[in-house]
């Protein structure tokens, strides 16, 4: 059994969107869509973690909010477990570091564009709510 990486992901809104971020050319998984995040770094916590990703990835400040849920998804080349928080905006323009596009989306738009499958399971959780 190989390590379980621990990654965060945010669900940034904005005005009644939620930010989504394409990976980039060259990325394992690239062009599928994502939440925006990144690998927990030993000794940090989720929360620094996402915070110092999402200025490292868009040179944007966040807080970091409620935990919404975590699962674990097995790729093939690698194991992780996403832990996904809401988060809000604070300041910064974004400027994309590591993403090929980004888009600000409706819940509803979600099902308009193909998430890599670790996120799926947030885009139904973001969808159920919905109903």
């Amino acid at each position: 059994m190989r390590d379980i990486i621990k990654v965060t992901a945010a669900i940034l809104e904005k005005n009644g969107q939620i930010i989504i971020a394409q990976r980039k050319s060259g990325d394992h998984l690239s062009g599928l869509w994502e939440f925006p995040g990144g690998k927990i770094e030993p000794g940090e916590s989720p929360e620094a973690c996402l915070a110092r990703e999402l200025n490292e990835e868009f040179n944007i400040e966040v807080t970091i909010g409620d935990f919404l849920g975590s699962n674990v998804h097995h790729y093939d080349h690698i194991s992780i477990e996403l832990m996904a928080y809401r988060a809000s905006w604070v300041s910064g323009t974004i400027s994309m570091n590591d993403h090929k596009a980004y888009r600000w989306v409706t819940v509803d738009q979600l099902t308009e564009y193909e998430f890599t499958s670790a996120d799926v399971p947030f885009v139904d959780m973001l969808l159920r709510r919905l109903d």
